[in-house]
């Protein structure tokens, strides 16, 4: 798989100094965890689940999620699971090869769902790249690990596992701090099948009965911003024990009434002559959805959950690293070991070797997957290419 592999030659020429390189399920998992990008959520009662998939992967989804939990009535659950097992043997049946697809997840809601879901899938379990595990605590987790390192044994190749960090004991501030260490603790032990842990703000924010407005990022709930920080804080750290931490879903896709002014400026559209554009993605609300993924990437986050394919183009684009960041990254990794600080070759900042050196391997992480955009290309260029699909 290769993000912006839609992009033809001649137009990843113009918008990349450095193409995005190829990449599999297979890699190192902080490796996978990076390039999940935008991870689309989908219902596994979806009927015609298969050609969406299809459809999604020509689009740029690398990352899918099929939903046996929370999208799911409880009165459609059995159904639900045939059907998702259905479609993903009719798709390893009719693709050639998982190349060719996204990675594929399954969202369980208990976990004899696991053994189940692999042996219904037989030969075709080859389709499958790992489990989604909502309201993940140390308690119930290592169940769910250990069935995911038997089927991998079942499968004959490594399944992964993203444990989804929403529950009550996380929320609440006298036991946060033991549960995320337990939950650290225990992915520990099974450090190859986790690229990543996600945050499951719709959940914590339950917790309280709140709901973020399309108007508001989730940072400006500081309730459940509160726990966020905490996950990347023991989870994002890179001293060698640390782990991608996914950004929680954004779950709006259409505007209603806005009481607020749109979030985007008006300028880098009108530079590029992509005034229609900044239309479009206000009208569908992507401007709250831009603004959430530019702070989570300022707090430690990478990636997205999204639920709708109009975002996937937006998280993506976001994610390619801008010519400025990876000169600087490279400043500071070429800086001699024992420190120092030079200005930017912009002229706009100091690179400190030291304590830049951490940012600067996580840029260079985030180039090789998502590539370098040219001089002059802009978020609004790559945006535009996203969205053509």
């Amino acid at each position: 798989m290769r993000h912006f592999a839609f992009v033809g030659a001649a137009e990843g020429a113009r918008l990349f100094a450095r193409t995005p390189e190829p990449f599999s399920r297979d890699d190192d998992p902080d490796r996978v965890g990076v390039a999940l990008g935008a991870t689309l959520y989908c219902p596994g009662i979806r009927p015609r689940l298969a050609d969406d998939i299809r459809r999604r992967a020509a689009q740029g989804v690398a990352s899918l999620v099929v939903c046996l939990e929370d999208s799911v009535p409880d009165a459609d659950l059995a159904a639900a699971e045939l059907n998702a097992i259905e479609q993903l043997r009719e798709l390893g049946e009719t693709d050639p090869g998982a190349e060719q697809l996204p990675m594929i997840f399954i969202r369980v809601r208990n976990v004899a769902q696991i053994p189940m879901i692999v042996r219904a899938l037989g030969r075709r379990a080859d389709v499958l790249t790992g489990f989604v595990v909502p309201k993940f605590t140390e308690e119930n987790g290592s169940d769910y690990l250990d069935e995911v390192v038997g089927a991998s044994d079942t499968v004959g190749r490594r399944l992964l596992l993203m444990p989804v960090l929403e529950s009550v004991e996380m929320a609440y501030v006298e036991s946060r701090a033991s549960s995320l260490l337990g939950v650290r603790r225990l992915l520990d032990k099974y450090r190859l099948h986790v690229p990543a842990v996600r945050v499951g703000a719709t959940d914590l924010s339950g917790v309280y009965g709140l709901r973020r407005a399309r108007e508001f990022t989730v940072w400006d709930v500081r309730v459940v911003a509160d726990v966020i920080s905490a996950v990347v804080n023991v989870f994002g750290r890179l001293d060698g024990t640390g782990y991608v931490v996914a950004g929680p879903v954004w779950e709006y896709y259409s505007a209603t009434e806005r009481m607020f002014k749109p979030q985007l400026r008006e300028s880098p559209f009108v530079a590029h002559e992509e005034r229609a554009l900044r239309t479009r993605l206000i009208a569908a609300d992507l401007d709250g959805l831009i603004r959430e993924v530019v702070l989570d990437r300022a707090n430690g986050l990478l990636g997205k959950t999204v639920i709708h394919p109009s975002h996937v183009a937006a998280v993506h684009a976001l994610s390619v690293v801008a010519p400025e960041e990876y000169a600087d990254a490279c400043a500071v990794l070429a800086t001699d070991a024992r420190g120092g600080a030079a200005a930017s070759s912009y002229g706009n900042k100091m690179n400190e070797s030291k304590p830049h050196t951490a940012w600067a391997n996580r840029t260079l992480a985030r180039a090789e997957i998502f590539g370098v955009a040219r001089e002059g290309v802009s978020f609004v260029d790559l945006l535009g290419a996203g969205l053509q699909q």
